[in-house]
């Protein structure tokens, strides 16, 4: 099977970013959008859904971060749906429960063309976060489910610490993307839906 890749670049008055994944990869990451913990979090994505991931983004970050952490969900999203197309042979869903210390978090994924995103994170406003705010990392979430057409239940169960509540959150992420990406031999490339399409 040739590796399913998604290569998707976004040049805009506020941003300038290029991505490109490999969904058969073996979690190799090259990321640099400015921010050190969200390029840490998108390691994550790469390394535990063993995705290659390549990240350059350019941006107002004197403005805040908002508009490179959006542009950068929506970019990542548009080459995930590309690296997916018609996602014949896929398991299509997935789920992961991932701990770090006291932090527990599931996260549920359906590759199904509908970007739906239901997110019950409870993370501190602005704590241990570095540069990056709770908030953006929600909008992360939710840009990214929407643009990439999959639906995401993602649920921190407990924690106490900032750091691990948004790491083990997208740790479970990326083994969610892991099982749900997969291809199934006895699926005989077909597309995992009754309506034969999940486009």
């Amino acid at each position: 099977m040739t590796n399913r890749l998604g290569v998707y670049d976004r040049k805009t008055n506020e941003t300038d970013i290029s991505v490109s994944l490999n969904l058969d990869g073996t979690g190799q990451n090259n990321i640099s959008t400015g921010n050190a913990m969200f390029d840490h979090l998108l390691s994550q994505i790469g390394r535990h859904g063993l995705i290659d991931i390549s990240i350059s983004v350019e941006g107002d970050d004197e403005l805040g971060w908002h508009h490179i952490v959006e542009d950068t969900a929506v970019c990542i999203g548009r080459a995930l749906k590309e690296a997916v197309k018609e996602g014949k042979g896929i398991t299509r869903m997935g789920h992961s429960f991932v701990p770090l210390d006291e932090s527990l978090s599931l996260a549920v994924v359906d590759f199904s063309g509908r970007g739906y995103s239901i997110l019950e994170m409870d993370l501190l406003s602005d704590s241990d976060l570095g540069d990056l705010t709770s908030d953006l990392i929600v909008h992360f979430l939710e840009t990214l489910s929407r643009e990439a057409g999959f639906n995401l239940h993602l649920q921190i169960l407990r924690g106490n610490n900032n750091h691990h509540k948004a790491e083990s959150s997208f740790k479970a992420l990326a083994r969610a993307f892991n099982m749900a990406l997969s291809i199934q031999n006895k699926a005989n490339n077909e597309v995992p839906s009754t309506k034969g399409t999940i486009t």
